[in-house]
């Protein structure tokens, strides 16, 4: 039971994934993620190894179509994957096996592709996609978001007599560097969407100090000290 999507920022070509599921620890899970490269995400019964080889195979130039035609022909167990793989020009492929169980399905839309197994229904997919495509000028990671809480309003997993909570949520994505902007994740949780919400709008307050100290670190002030200015301008703002 999980559900994700993959996407892109056409004005700056930044990529991204985020998943929400009832399992543990998803975050852990978001191998295929790569700088300047693509993306690529096997969930339902992954193949753990389909991710790394999918971002080696379009770092090497292979179509986002040519890839999931790779993982059908070296996977006896392919009809059990779901899998979504995007290019850094946007080119998507998608695949929903027949053995995944419950509602299982995916949607491709502009710069983003939402999918998931064990959902309420397609309207999940739907939420995903308006989610992503509401504000297209805003930073990936706000879409992402928006994407992943579009999905849970809509119904989110399961039917709607036995629906199961998100307990784990994660947000991942990339720029030009060969680690990411954005890594998040809430490994155990019974409300994991709204508590990565948290996470993410405190990891924004901070960004711009942990991005001076990799930067320009002679310069970088203590983070006790940037914390109390943090601080102290909430205060402001709720005055």
């Amino acid at each position: 039971m999980t559900y994700s999507v993959i996407g892109r920022c056409r004005r700056t070509g930044r990529l991204g994934l985020g998943i929400a599921t009832y399992s543990l620890a998803v975050g852990g899970r978001c191998e295929g993620v790569a700088a300047n490269i693509g993306v690529c995400k096997t969930q339902a019964f992954p193949n753990r190894t389909n991710d790394p080889l999918g971002i080696k195979l379009l770092a090497q130039g292979y179509g986002p179509a040519r890839v999931r035609e790779i993982f059908a022909g070296n996977d006896t167990e392919h009809g059990f994957r779901q899998i979504a793989i995007m290019d850094r020009d946007g080119r998507i492929a998608a695949h929903t096996g027949p053995g995944c169980r419950g509602w299982a399905g995916h949607k491709e839309a502009a710069d983003c592709v939402a999918f998931g197994n064990g959902l309420l229904g397609p309207q999940v997919l739907d939420g995903i996609v308006a989610g992503f495509l509401e504000r297209p000028d805003d930073a990936l990671e706000y879409r992402l978001l928006r994407a992943i809480e579009g999905g849970r309003d809509a119904g989110g997993q399961g039917p709607a007599d036995a629906h199961r909570t998100e307990r784990s949520a994660a947000i991942k994505v990339v720029d030009r560097r060969d680690f990411p902007d954005v890594d998040i994740r809430v490994d155990v949780h019974e409300a994991a969407v709204d508590e990565l919400r948290c996470v993410l709008e405190e990891f924004k307050a901070y960004e711009e100090f942990y991005r001076g100290r990799d930067t320009d670190p002679s310069k970088a002030i203590p983070q006790d000290v940037f914390a109390k200015q943090l601080e102290a301008e909430r205060v402001k703002e709720k005055a």
